[in-house]
């Protein structure tokens, strides 16, 4: 009981410092995978069904997923990593135990790095929940510094307790366009799968050219050409009427 009284302590603590505001994004995910280790309780690891407004809820999160996706996705992961790393069961179950401990995800992450730069330099093959959510932490900070912009990245919860997977499929698919476009020699697998992201085509014009390009009419205000004022008469004149 003292220990299952310490693990609630804890836990309505780092609730109320996130809700609070006194930590940065990184470090609210950080105690986030310390929240979900000290309130998992022996016999708790599963989450019971949803219920009401929350069911619903859940309900259009789940059909936002996309099976045709989680293929290429599979497949990708597959010619990018290896064999070693196995075949999921089919379906968004398999998919998210497969991805679930986070060890895919690094090798995936590492396999776009050359041998010495790698990010994660070990991965554990852990079966406990921290070091698990931990990796999966470590994957998505990876992801980033590679590129990946932040709307695209999950919550580590998205993945470990399936709420969002979705979300981890928009990651992967962002990470894959990534690799497609830097064509660094990394990239494994079918360049189709993926789309490449479009890139800058900077371009630097002298003064001279800058100043010329002021004088130029655009063709959304009609031409110039051929334009006279004769005939015309200056603004303000009376109309000349004649007996």
């Amino acid at each position: 009981r003292e220990r299952e009284r310490e693990r609630v302590n804890q836990a309505h603590l780092t609730e109320s410092t996130v809700r609070n505001g006194y930590l940065s994004d990184n470090s609210r995910q950080d105690l986030s995978l310390h929240k979900a280790f000290y309130t998992a309780a022996p016999g708790m690891a599963n989450k019971g069904p949803s219920y009401g407004l929350s069911r619903e809820v859940q309900s259009k999160i789940d059909k936002k997923y996309d099976p045709e996706l989680e293929e290429r996705l599979t497949e990708w992961i597959m010619a990018q990593c290896g064999a070693g790393v196995g075949r999921p069961e089919a379906g968004k179950t398999g998919f998210q135990v497969w991805l679930k401990d986070g060890s895919v995800l690094s090798e995936l992450i590492n396999s776009l790095y050359n041998a010495g730069e790698r990010p994660i330099k070990k991965i554990q093959n852990s079966g406990m929940a921290f070091k698990q959510m931990e990796q999966v932490s470590q994957f998505l900070q990876a992801a980033e510094k590679y590129g990946v912009v932040k709307t695209d990245i999950f919550q580590t919860v998205d993945l470990w307790e399936g709420k969002d997977m979705a979300a981890v499929q928009r990651t992967l698919m962002a990470l894959g366009c990534l690799a497609v476009t830097k064509s660094d020699g990394h990239y494994k697998g079918d360049p189709s799968w993926f789309h490449k992201k479009a890139q800058e085509n900077r371009r630097d014009f002298s003064d001279d050219q800058l100043k010329e390009g002021k004088s130029v009419i655009g063709l959304q205000m009609g031409t110039n050409k051929g334009a006279s004022q004769a005939g015309m008469t200056g603004y303000g004149r009376p109309r000349q009427i004649i007996n």
